[in-house]
């Protein structure tokens, strides 16, 4: 099976030299990067641990996972998509494999799922995670549980890999953050096979947080409402 490691990256110079050592190449049958057209020093050091980059001419991560599956090398089976903040833990990268080989639609690393560590576990104020935790109930309340489905964990969660036949028939347009929301409910419309594995979710290193909380819960409850109301 051929996998790619797709590298989601807008102005992470602090974190890309601490995170792109980690990555085992060998896991993956290549990687490359959807750059959002950052203006630190992303590209330079993205060029010397020689990741190719992708151009991205328009803004926003829902942008980012449709050019990854534009013109994936020939022969690609399914990609896993990553984002080196420091969130996500590199070593997981491996750990997909085995469960798009045995059929999986798409697989979710769950910082939700008993065995996972949500980065908010460290205190008992955990506004980020009980939000993340309302929209996956939402979702499996309103399209999952009455096709008796797996309920999904962390719908909401980037780390992911889909397989390119799954991506055809998701057909996502969702914009910025909402896509893993929208391809999470596409997936229990289209009675897909996710699942998912616990990750432990590591401290951002330096940058800036990309999802402002409150803007990006209104996204979500629009595109919920908008999916909704879409067959």
């Amino acid at each position: 099976m051929k996998i790619g490691l797709v590298i989601l990256n807008k102005n992470e110079q602090d974190a890309l030299p601490v995170i792109l050592p980690q990555i085992d190449r060998q896991a993956v049958e290549y990687v490359v990067c959807v750059d959002g057209n950052s203006t630190d020093r992303s590209r330079d050091i993205l060029a010397e641990h020689d990741i190719p980059v992708l151009a991205q001419p328009s803004p926003g991560r829902g942008e980012a996972f449709r050019i990854a599956f534009t013109e994936p090398p020939e022969g690609t089976d399914a990609i896993i998509f990553f984002s080196p903040d420091g969130n996500e833990d590199p070593a997981d990268i491996g750990r997909f494999r085995s469960f798009l080989e045995g059929g999986a639609d798409m697989v979710i690393a769950s910082r939700m799922m008993k065995g996972a560590v949500n980065e908010e576990d460290a205190s008992w104020w955990r506004p980020r995670k009980w939000a993340n935790l309302a929209f996956d109930w939402l979702a499996w309340l309103t399209w999952g549980v009455w096709r008796r489905q797996y309920r999904i964990r962390d719908a909401i969660n980037g780390y992911r890999a889909i397989t390119t036949e799954a991506w055809g028939r998701l057909r996502a347009d969702g914009e910025g953050h909402t896509i893993e929301y929208q391809t999470s409910i596409r997936a229990y419309k289209q009675r897909m096979k996710v699942v998912e594995f616990p990750t432990v979710e590591g401290q951002r290193i330096g940058g800036e947080i990309k999802a402002k909380s409150l803007i990006t819960g209104w996204r979500f409850i629009k595109l919920y409402f908008r999916e909704l109301f879409r067959r």
